[in-house]
């Protein structure tokens, strides 16, 4: 008849036994996990790009993604843009940087603002960015979720002229209309027409005219309070920048050192 061996188990002092009771569940790496499943995934972003035909637009989202987005597009002379109504033509490009993907869509708005009559040429922009939100909801409530298209408008950049005074009533009817839709982002265009004086007094106006006709444009989030004091001012200075004004280049110049995208003039670089 054999014996048993009993060992007595060693008594936790007060840490040990503290760290004992708290068992560890996990989800502190949650945060992780998804940041993981996200990147091997991707993430699909849609922009739109409206504004009157001659400023710069594609110029400037080639320049924002450093890719050529346009490469068959047919420019149409004088007689055909009168005769053109707003279509909406898609852009997809995949984009990778340091491992996280981007499917980017850009769409496009020809045609929007160059009629001689411009009652409601917004309409198919609008009806276009309904269906998105319908299709995206029809899917939602789908079986199968697991490869779902998000179609969905996320951000719209419009192009204002900087040769008028403010906004034009088309302006005014477009952004009202989309405002409750999606991110308005307001943009003064070829902002290398204008001295900078012109360009403090031209968004001084549109600001001014954004308040009075009671316009909703995107609205930069608040910095936390732990952040540094550099990070603020710079926040700052970003909100009050708005609207920006913007220059596009798709060529490339050396400047300070260094080769970038930018316009080439006789007193300097932009």
């Amino acid at each position: 008849m054999s014996t048993g061996t009993r060992y007595k188990s060693k008594p936790l002092n007060p840490e040990e036994k503290q760290d004992h009771e708290k068992q560890y569940v996990g989800f502190a790496t949650l945060p992780n996990q998804v940041h993981r499943k996200s990147v091997k995934k991707g993430f699909d972003f849609t922009l739109m790009v409206a504004g009157e035909s001659g400023l710069g637009k594609s110029t400037l989202v080639n320049s924002l993604f450093l890719t050529d987005l346009y490469k068959d597009r047919k420019l149409l002379n004088a007689e055909e843009r009168i005769n053109q109504t707003v279509e909406i033509v898609k852009h997809t490009v995949d984009i990778e940087e340091k491992g996280v993907k981007l499917k980017l869509t850009i769409v496009d708005t020809p045609g929007f603002g160059d009629a001689v009559n411009n009652t409601e040429c917004w309409k198919p922009i609008t009806d276009y960015i309904d269906q998105q939100f319908e299709q995206y909801f029809r899917d939602e409530s789908g079986l199968n979720r697991k490869n779902i298209q998000d179609n969905r408008v996320h951000c719209c950049l419009y192009f204002i002229s900087p040769f008028g005074h403010g906004l034009r009533p088309v302006d005014v009817e477009f952004m009202k209309a989309l405002h409750e839709k999606v991110n308005i982002v307001p943009l003064i265009a070829k902002a290398d027409c204008l001295i900078p004086s012109e360009i403090r007094k031209l968004k001084e106006r549109i600001r001014e005219e954004i308040d009075k006709f009671g316009i909703k444009v995107y609205q930069f989030p608040e910095c936390d309070s732990d952040e540094d004091e550099e990070f603020k001012q710079q926040d700052r200075e970003l909100k009050e920048s708005a609207p920006f004004a913007v220059i596009g280049s798709n060529t490339v110049v050396e400047a300070k050192g260094q080769r970038v995208r930018g316009r080439l003039y006789p007193w300097g670089i932009v």
